[in-house]
C-alpha cells in the first residue's frame, strides 16, 4: 500500500520499498522524495477507496465468470478485423465509406499475401 500512495501522489515516481516498512524507501533516478507524513496521509485515503470499493469486489465473480465466457466466445481480434475486411471488401459503398482502413490492410494483404 506504500507504494501506492507513493504512486497517487507522483505517477512517476521511482521507488523501491523493503515489505510494507515506511522506513524503508528508497528514492530512484532523481525522484523527490515525499515526505513520510505525506504518504501516510495518502495511505489512509487509499485504504478508505480500497474499503468503499469491498462490495463490488465481494460480487465480481459472477460478474467476472460472465464477462470471461463472454469475451472467451468472441473470435481473437485480428479475426474479427479480417471479417470486417472481407464484408467492406465485398461491398462497394463500405469500401467508398470505409476507404483508408480498406485501403490500408489491402495494402499489406497484396504485400504480404497469406500463400506467400
Amino acid at each position: 500500500m506504500i507504494i501506492d500512495a507513493i504512486l497517487k501522489i507522483n505517477p512517476n515516481a521511482e521507488v523501491t520499498v523493503r515489505g510494507e516498512d515506511i522506513n524503508t524507501i528508497e528514492w530512484h533516478n532523481g525522484t523527490t522524495p515525499i515526505s513520510k507524513a505525506d504518504i501516510e496521509a495518502k495511505m489512509v485515503e487509499v485504504q478508505a477507496e480500497y474499503d468503499a470499493n469491498q462490495y463490488q469486489r465481494d460480487n465480481e465473480p459472477e460478474q467476472s465468470d460472465y464477462a470471461q465466457a463472454r469475451k472467451n466466445s468472441y473470435p481473437e481480434i485480428g479475426d474479427q478485423l479480417d471479417m470486417l475486411w472481407h464484408s467492406i471488401d465485398q461491398n462497394p459503398a463500405l469500401k467508398s465509406q470505409y476507404f483508408d482502413f480498406y485501403e490500408a490492410i489491402k495494402a499489406v494483404k497484396v504485400k504480404h499475401p497469406k500463400n506467400g
